[in-house]
Formats: structure tokens, C-alpha cells, sequence
């Protein structure tokens, strides 16, 4: 069953009185349970799909459908609420709120969701502090961390609603090696439990041992497909 998929889709940019064709005419399927890997250089529209596949951005053209929700067809209250119960993000830049130390930070997006008590935000919280392996930095604060740790809370965060799809953009960017394996060994793991579809954009070529599917975009067009 296809969780995702994009249709003709293309993406641009206004820069001055240039426009800047980010995708041109993307399709692709994704099936639910997939661990993909969207591999290819700076520029060449990795995080730009990312982006439009979780609603952060709209596309220019073309169709996103996700669970068989047409994306350009829901209105701002339905894009809120598959943003909030079905897809995780994991940003370049953490995207962790200062003022609130880890634990707070991967407690928010349940507390949004309003479906459980306090008792078990904190406790799932808890839960998924430990899974990444920072439990001693729990009260921490993001500026308090280093880029490693700092990851380890936004991915908690990501899978604190349990989501169906979780989107990484450059999840092993700013980890050392060891770091990254492990984070990368954590997301297989519930790949493989939960059954999330994880879609990870990447220049590490190690992520490709984890990935199910790769597929490598080049100047905003899929030039290549391929099952591992």
C-alpha cells in the first residue's frame, strides 16, 4: 500500500527577478513501512520534497497524497492536524524551543494533541528520552547540549506521537559516526516495530545501509529508483 504519493510536481522559488525551479515534475510512490533514502547534492531539491511532502511547504504544481488525503485539497486546520498526527520531522537545525529543557521539548507536541494526561506525556516523554540514550540531559536546555544530544531530543520529539511517517532531513549531519549509527539503529528498530515509513534526505552514504529504497534527485528531477 502506497502511503505516499507525489504526482507532477514541481516547486518555484522567486529570488529577485529570478525563478528558481527547486523540483521539476517529481513523481514518486512510497509504500507504507518503507525506509527511504533521498540522496544527491546541495541544491538538488532533497529537503525542498521533504518540505512539500510535510505540508511545511506547497507545491507549485502537481499532487501530494497522503493516507489518501490530497494535500492542496485540505484546508489549514486539516493540514495542521495530519502535520500534528501523522508525520514527525526531524530538521538540519533541531528546531528545539530554547526556553524548554529536552524533556519539555519532546513532551510538546503531545501536549498539543491533548489526548493524554499529563502523567503520560511525561512518562512516554521519559521513555523516549531514554530510548535515544541522553536520560542524564533530561533538564537540559537545548543551548546546554551539544549538536548530538541536541539531535537525540528532535528525534525523541519526532516520535513522541507515534507518527506514520517520519521525515529526517540530514539526521546524521552533525553527529559523529558512532552517534549516527546509533541514531540511524533506533530509527531502523522502530521501523521494524511500529512500522513507520521513514524518509530520510542525506549526503551520508552510510545511510544507505539502513534505506530499503534509494533514490537520488538530481537538479530537481528523480534520476534514479532503486530497492536494496
Amino acid at each position: 500500500m502506497n502511503i505516499i504519493e507525489i504526482k507532477g510536481v514541481t516547486k518555484d522559488y522567486a529570488l529577485g527577478s529570478t525563478t528558481v525551479h527547486a523540483l521539476r515534475g517529481i513523481d514518486l510512490t512510497i509504500e507504507e513501512g518503507d525506509l527511504m533514502t533521498i540522496m544527491g547534492p546541495s541544491g538538488s531539491g532533497k529537503t525542498t520534497l521533504l518540505n512539500v511532502v510535510g505540508c511545511i511547504d506547497q507545491a507549485t504544481s502537481g499532487s501530494v497524497t497522503v493516507h489518501g488525503d490530497e494535500v492542496t485539497k485540505l484546508n489549514d486546520r486539516q493540514v495542521t492536524d495530519l502535520r500534528l498526527n501523522r508525520i514527525g520531522f526531524i530538521f538540519q537545525t533541531f528546531n528545539l524551543i530554547p526556553v524548554l529543557n529536552a524533556l519539555e521539548n519532546v513532551e510538546f507536541p503531545m501536549l498539543l494533541l491533548k489526548k493524554d494526561s499529563r502523567a503520560e506525556v511525561r512518562k512516554k516523554a521519559e521513555r523516549l528520552i531514554e530510548a535515544v540514550g541522553i536520560r542524564e540531559y533530561m533538564h537540559h536546555r537545548p543551548a546546554e547540549l551539544s549538536g548530538g544530544q541536541r539531535q537525540r531530543v528532535a528525534i525523541a520529539r519526532a516520535l513522541v506521537t507515534n507518527p506514520d511517517i517520519v521525515l529526517a532531513d540530514e539526521p546524521t549531519a552533525n553527529l559523529d559516526s558512532v552517534t549516527g549509527g546509533q541514531i540511524l539503529d533506533l530509527m531502523k528498530e522502530m521501523n521494524a516495530r511500529e512500522k513507520t515509513t521513514f524518509i530520510f534526505s542525506t549526503h551520508d552514504a552510510n545511510v544507505l545501509k539502513y534505506a530499503r529504497t534509494a533514490v537520488k534527485i538530481k537538479d530537481g528531477i528523480i534520476a534514479e529508483k532503486s530497492r536494496l
